[in-house]
């Protein structure tokens, strides 16, 4: 399944088929259709080729669909409305990690439609227009973003099905069942994953002070309670599964309070994790102990007058009470967990992290009823409990980092670069390990008399931590947290507006999406051009600064006999009004900066895949010296292509 990571060793081989075949590739085909009250937009991709879903965290190209303002609205009178304006619907996608951009990223194979639902308008006959922005990869090289018109012929009743005019090209679209049966797979995997993420909180929930103390009174209470050890299970058996019910009913009603498309927009929205991200702010304080979050004590004595009624009823109420009464401390763990699997973009993934948090939660509920004996191995209550909340709080403010990372590289801010969220953790680490040793104490702690071997060793684990950190702020790659901190890219080093390329590792002047001043430079040192066709989102671009221009030789190459230009083909910004124009390869309209590089690359060098290199003579125009260059591992290769086309040239 993993097909990223399973090629990777194949680059090399893929490359030198494509040097030798370089052309202009088009892997994906659109059309467009209507279906009932649902306007729909179809992709289908050659074999190798995927599509990245929409709702891709802190990736910087998802599918994004942009709807023409006045195909929405006729003046000031908006005469269409849709379910959600920000996204299509679309089927479950393939899921998986790539270290190269250090997080997971979800695409579709093969054939993808998405659909969006009309709720109404107030016009018999309407088109609606719309641009789809999307790049497509394979697990060699990822073309230019593009930039596609989409327009829907919608006449009539929303409830008739009409064929549209179709964009481009007409395929045979396969039913959606077909292509949701195709994705099973990851899709159970991911929410096993939240499964035992739930889990991973049910079992710190368990120490709580709130949880901790209540499981040999519990236990105790039932095995009293009962005529014989067998009713005594069956009743902790019938509370542990109470338990399960409670949490999962909870999850339940957030999938139905906000359905699938809000979870999923969850991921991405900025506003949303900004706000998560104060949330987590606050639930962290409160561990710390500056104030408690509980729900009203009406709630609370409610339940427990109901569970003295004894019976199934009066258990599953003692289990309910526990719910209530236990918020202080399970509150921010259940937020934690819910808010996390929200933005798994999975319907199901919020009923599954409760699942298993409430099964790790009731499980020593039941071991303990089954087995009395077990009880005289627990560790006594104590201060030792509110120094694990204490932990969690640290934890629950690194996690909050997180969401204010991911609002503020939406925004492209640079707030929260790299190299400070590395800091910040470092810190959080190094603080939580002084805390562990004795070096301060919170409102709720109680003194500590000496330090205990759990202790020191989780103190111990913290300090490493922040030690290894350290590094990761000066550029180190600290591979145990990634998917947590911004790409590398997103750094003061190479992501800042002065200084923003890959290509920065070069000690040297290196122009960016500057050509002319480029030339005009190489003129004054008598050097050759290099041209640096790339992408920010660019993987095996990635691997080249990363792999091949840090070698030595290379470097030096790079740094004093050769002008670097790096053209960014999926750059964003807008071109002036009067710089934009018609492609004459494409036809379509060139209105950003990438677009226009990507197309000067089509026309010039018959070629739309990155990294692409060319050596030119500043005063030969664009004609390459000694043919192209791309991705391949080996830096010998590189370094012959170099020292062939300098050669050409100083023998000019």
């Amino acid at each position: 399944m993993k097909v990223l990571k399973q090629t990777i060793l194949l680059l090399g081989i893929f490359f030198q088929a494509y040097a030798a075949n370089s052309q202009i590739l088009t892997p994906i085909k659109w059309s467009t259709n209507v279906n009932g009250k649902y306007i729909e937009a179809t992709a289908i991709l050659e074999p190798g080729w995927h599509l990245y879903s929409q709702h891709n965290k802190d990736f910087p190209f998802p599918t994004k669909f942009i709807f023409d303002s006045t195909s929405l609205f006729s003046g000031n009178q908006q005469v269409v409305d849709f379910n959600d304006f920000d996204f299509f619907e679309e089927p479950p996608s393939v899921t998986e990690f790539v270290k190269e951009f250090d997080m997971e990223l979800s695409f579709f194979k093969d054939e993808v439609t998405f659909r969006q639902e009309i709720k109404n308008w107030n016009q018999e006959n309407i088109t609606l227009e719309a641009e789809v922005e999307f790049i497509v990869c394979n697990d060699e090289m990822c073309l230019p973003p593009e930039y596609l018109n989409l327009s829907w012929d919608i006449q009539g009743s929303p409830n008739e099905s009409n064929l549209l005019t179709e964009n481009n090209l007409k395929s045979d679209k396969k039913s959606d069942e077909n292509v949701v049966a195709s994705e099973d797979e990851p899709v159970l995997e991911g929410l096993l994953g939240i499964f035992g993420e739930g889990m991973f909180w049910g079992f710190f929930a368990i120490i709580m002070p709130c949880i901790f103390p209540m499981i040999p009174l519990t236990v105790s209470f039932f095995m009293k309670q009962s005529k014989n050890r067998s009713e005594g299970i069956r009743k902790a058996l019938t509370y542990g599964i109470s338990i399960n019910i409670i949490y999962v009913a909870l999850g339940i009603l957030v999938t139905v309070l906000f359905g699938a498309d809000a979870l999923n927009a969850l991921a991405t929205n900025p506003w949303f994790n900004l706000a998560f991200f104060f949330l987590f702010v606050i639930f962290a304080i409160s561990f710390f102990g500056a104030f408690e979050i509980t729900l009203p004590s009406k709630w609370v004595n409610g339940s427990d007058n109901l569970a003295s009624k004894g019976g199934l009823l009066g258990i599953f109420f003692m289990a309910f009470t526990l719910a209530l009464v236990s918020f202080s401390c399970t509150g921010p763990l259940i937020g934690t967990l819910l808010v996390r699997a929200s933005q798994s973009g999975e319907i199901l993934a919020p009923t599954m992290g409760m699942l298993g948090f409430s099964f790790a939660l009731s499980l020593p509920f039941m071991l303990f009823a089954a087995f009395p004996s077990w009880l005289q191995s627990l560790p006594k209550s104590g201060g030792w409990m509110n120094s694990a909340k204490v932990v969690l709080g640290f934890l629950e403010l690194a996690f909050a980092l997180k969401f204010l990372s991911t609002a503020d590289m939406v925004w492209q801010y640079h707030i929260l670069n790299r190299e400070l969220f590395i800091a910040i953790w470092a810190a959080i680490s190094f603080i939580t390990a002084m805390y562990l040793f004795g070096g301060f104490r919170l409102p709720n702690d109680s003194k500590i008399e000496f330090l205990g071997v759990g202790r020191m060793l989780l103190g111990s684990m913290f300090l490493i931590i922040s030690f290894y950190l350290l590094p990761g702020i000066f550029g180190a790659p600290v591979k145990i947290i990634s998917g947590f901190p911004p790409p590398l890219h997103y750094s003061e080093k190479y992501g800042s507006e002065s200084s923003n390329s890959g290509s920065e590792i070069i000690d040297h002047l290196t122009f960016n999406n500057d050509l002319q001043g480029a030339i005009d430079f190489a003129k004054k040192v008598n050097k050759p051009v290099m041209i640096d066709f790339t992408g920010w989102g660019c993987v095996n671009c990635r691997k080249m600064e990363e792999q091949v221009w840090t070698d030595s030789k290379v470097k030096n190459m790079l740094s004093n006999e050769v002008v670097l230009v790096s053209l960014y083909v999926d750059e964003r910004i807008y071109l002036p009004e009067d710089d934009q124009y018609i492609s004459k390869i494409s036809g379509k309209e060139i209105k950003r900066v990438g677009q226009k590089w990507s197309d000067f690359q089509a026309e010039n060098y018959n070629a739309n895949a990155q990294p692409y290199y060319v050596l030119l003579d500043p005063n030969g125009g664009y004609e390459p010296l000694n043919g192209s260059a791309s991705y391949h591992p080996d830096p010998k290769i590189f370094i012959n292509w170099l020292n062939e086309g300098i050669n050409k040239f100083q023998s000019l």
